[in-house]
């Protein structure tokens, strides 16, 4: 799909954060609901995460 971050969208879809992180849509769906911290944006009945806000949730997750 995209070969670099620069490459990806603004907001991502659940479909394409899921891919990014080489997880499944349903395990997304469960982290978004479980983990308020996760960076996802409601837009009417759909979430998109917001390309950067992820990298900075994967970055604070990482410092543990």
């Amino acid at each position: 799909m995209y070969t670099s971050f620069d490459e990806m969208p603004v907001m991502l879809s659940v479909t394409e954060a899921a891919d990014a992180l080489g997880i499944s849509k349903t395990t997304l769906y469960a982290l978004v609901k479980k983990d308020k911290t996760f960076p996802a944006v409601m837009m009417g009945k759909r979430i998109t995460i917001p390309k950067q806000k992820l990298m900075d949730w994967i970055d604070k997750k990482s410092e543990r």
